[in-house]
């Protein structure tokens, strides 16, 4: 039942060229930097990812793009990456954009062992009726598009309405960081970097979490507990130095502006971050 593994090595142990990666993280917020840092020094290439974005251009999944280790990306958002976009457009990767709310349920339904569902998100789009370009050509043709989905009418509060129907995500591995977690396996999320946590975790065969703050099995309160155990197979307890490198994506701050009968004191302690 104990999970914890000794090191980054050992925590991305099978992890091979050409497979696919369900990997958590909103943005740059709860992303695993140190498990995405141990596969680019492993030099395992060609994989397919399922995440939220890419991460930047200089951290997060981005350095995996940098040096070209991925070949497919499913994906809800990829707008802070130019690298990102230059490969898709130049044709040297392939990009299925789907909806946000459709990517955290194809992860869940993956976990659950649901191999599809309905859902009325598309719905009329080329989500649906097909013909997102998935992979360009190095002419800036189309050369892969996506195909048509099957749709459905039903009954929807006493009206008829039309559903698209949406395959779930399995992965070979997931990836994901927790802000706490017990030698079993249980975790616990820190406010947003929860975001596609959980979902990424379930979707795995097999889940490395990278954590932040390790107990003994029993002490976690089990209410306060976000994924069990049962859907995390390897614990990677990562570094006071770790734990502090995290990165923003967008800092704005507003201006320091005094208040209507502000004093000099008042102005010295007013924070433009907040």
């Amino acid at each position: 039942m104990d999970k914890v593994v000794s090191g980054p090595a050992e925590a991305i142990a099978g992890i091979t060229s050409g497979m696919s990666l369900a990997v958590g993280g909103f943005g740059l917020c709860g992303i695993p930097s140190v498990l995405i840092r141990a596969l680019h020094e492993s030099g395992i290439d060609r994989l397919e990812v399922f995440s939220n974005n890419c991460g930047v251009d200089d951290w997060g999944l981005g350095i995996l793009l940098r040096d070209r280790r991925i070949r497919r990306m499913v994906s809800s958002y990829v707008g802070e990456n130019k690298e990102f976009a230059r490969q898709y457009l130049q044709g040297e990767l392939e990009v299925e954009l789907t909806p946000q709310g459709t990517l955290a349920e194809r992860l869940r339904a993956g976990g659950a062992g649901i191999p599809a569902f309905f859902t009325m998100t598309g719905v009329g789009t080329q989500v649906a009726e097909g013909g997102m370009p998935w992979k360009y050509a190095a002419d800036g043709s189309v050369e892969l598009a996506s195909p048509a989905k099957e749709t459905r009418i039903f009954d929807w509060h006493g009206h008829p309405r039309e559903f698209v129907l949406e395959q779930s995500l399995v992965a070979d591995f997931a990836l994901v960081r927790a802000a706490v977690a017990d030698r079993h396996g249980n975790l616990i999320f820190h406010k947003s970097a929860r975001n596609f946590n959980p979902l990424a975790a379930m979707a795995g065969k097999v889940t490395i979490a990278e954590v932040e703050h390790l107990y003994d099995a029993g002490e976690l309160d089990p209410d306060k507990v976000h994924l069990p155990g049962i859907y995390v197979q390897r614990i990677l307890p990562i570094s006071r130095e770790q734990v502090r490198e995290k990165r923003i994506e967008r800092r704005t701050v507003r201006p320091k502006v005094a208040a209507a009968g502000a004093g000099s004191e008042d102005l010295e302690n007013m924070d433009g971050d907040n």
